[in-house]
């Protein structure tokens, strides 16, 4: 049996390296220089915004973060007599994942929007990039919508900040 498109770009994303990897470069140099949250026109990767629920129309958008990669650092505290290496400054985790943490800067930056997922686009040595799909809870076209209807709900406001 042939396979359809999102099957096709599915496979793609397994292994981004041998297949797209050109294209991923160049767009991963332009991506540094950006800042850390970017309205996308349009989803990258169709098939997994999809499936998670993202449509073409308004009161949907895409939004493209920039999260650093790595543990977290504490801050720095008074010296007072200790050696560099027992001060605890390094070797602490966020308690979170990175996607999570991508999905709580999109919602901060459009506070009018709820995030409903996300996904990996990229990732280089020092960064990763991650696609949050949000929706405007009050425009019409997800109000009307009897599958996105949840959103609006009371109680799902600003879930990624939860």
């Amino acid at each position: 049996m042939s396979k359809g498109l999102y099957q096709h770009l599915a496979e793609n994303w397994k292994k981004p390296k041998e297949r797209i990897g050109a294209i991923l470069k160049g767009r991963l140099i332009q991506w540094r220089r950006e800042a850390t949250v970017v309205r996308v026109d349009r989803p990258m990767r169709v098939d997994r915004a999809r499936a998670l629920g993202y449509k073409a129309k308004l009161g949907y958008i895409v939004a493209r973060v920039k999260i650093g990669k790595g543990g977290r650092r504490r801050t720095l505290y008074g010296r007072r007599g200790r050696k560099p290496t027992k001060m605890g400054l390094v070797h602490f985790s966020h308690g979170k994942s990175l996607q999570k943490i991508a999905e709580e800067k999109a919602q901060r930056r459009y506070i009018n929007m709820n995030v409903i997922g996300s996904y990996l686009v990229g990732e280089d040595g020092k960064h990763k990039w991650f696609e949050t799909i949000l929706v405007d809870t009050q425009h019409p076209n997800v109000t009307r919508d009897p599958k996105m209807r949840w959103v609006s709900s009371p109680a799902n406001r600003k879930r990624a900040l939860r």
